[in-house]
């Protein structure tokens, strides 16, 4: 990550199509759009006594990981080849390199309380207009809350140390962060350079990005409803946070410790849940 040294204090537009390029090579970026989508599948067509995707211990986590930080390489490797996609056209400069981990840091945080706040939204409205008691509330959060089951070990992650630090280190950066931010800014460029008409201007980008949100959160789908929802509000506020800084890496980063310090909990909040039941 070079530090672009002699940007300015304010980052620059979004690039616009200014190389002349024949428009099939740009249909090529629209087959990174659907990539959440079609892992969620894959991820939901798994049969029970499978278990959770990243199965196993720490070998398996690191085997499943790679083959799917490969299959991304080469899909997204392909698609912005043969759109000469630019390092501008996918946010990858750093416009800051001092302020990129207190802000990657600061939004993380943002991001848990926006999330918590929303939530607590959600299940007012839910009891407000569905008369539900708190016994049923809890009832009908348990049915339908984020199972993360079906993506970690939970006895892994309290049992093996390798595989815990794998989870909060290269999952949560470079499998979550720097694979799931790369496939939000190609994915927007693929809408800004086929439709500059709908996607170019400052609000068709943010129209973008909550396009791309709604695909992002229904990639979750195999987790839950609740987990649809919270990850399509993350997706758009990783976006947003990436269009304002007009740079993937506040976004990477606090994606990264969003998914860390959560997956940090997760043997803690299991705990709880056993003494709970």
């Amino acid at each position: 990550m070079p530090d672009e040294s002699s940007a300015p204090a304010s980052p620059p537009p979004l690039p616009a199509n200014a190389l002349p390029i024949q428009r099939w090579r740009l249909w090529a970026l629209l087959l990174v759009v659907p990539y959440p989508m079609v892992i969620g599948l894959i991820g939901g067509g798994r049969a029970e006594d499978q278990g959770p995707v990243l199965s196993g211990g720490w070998k398996n986590l690191l085997i499943v990981c790679s083959v799917e930080l490969a299959l991304f390489g080469a899909l997204i490797g392909l698609a912005c080849w043969l759109a000469r996609s630019t390092r501008d056209d996918l946010l990858l400069r750093v416009r800051n390199a001092k302020a990129l981990l207190p802000l990657g840091i600061g939004y993380s945080i943002a991001l848990r309380i926006g999330l918590g706040v929303v939530g607590a939204i959600v299940v007012a409205i839910i009891m407000i207009t569905q008369g539900l008691s708190q016994q049923a509330l809890e009832e009908l959060m348990k049915k339908n809350g984020p199972q993360v089951e079906k993506l970690v070990n939970l006895q892994a992650l309290t049992q093996d140390p390798v595989y815990y630090w794998l989870t909060l280190t290269f999952v949560s950066f470079v499998v979550a962060g720097l694979r799931e931010e790369l496939w939000r800014a190609a994915s927007l460029s693929a809408l800004r350079r086929l439709w500059p008409r709908w996607f170019g201007s400052d609000g068709g980008t943010y129209a973008a990005v909550t396009l791309t949100s709604v695909l992002f959160g229904v990639g979750h789908l195999p987790m839950g409803w609740i987990a649809v929802a919270g990850t399509a509000f993350l997706g758009m506020a990783l976006g947003c946070i990436m269009v304002f800084h007009r740079s993937i890496w506040p976004a990477v980063i606090a994606h990264g410790m969003f998914n860390a310090t959560s997956f940090a909990l997760l043997p803690l909040v299991a705990e709880q849940l056993r003494k709970g039941g």
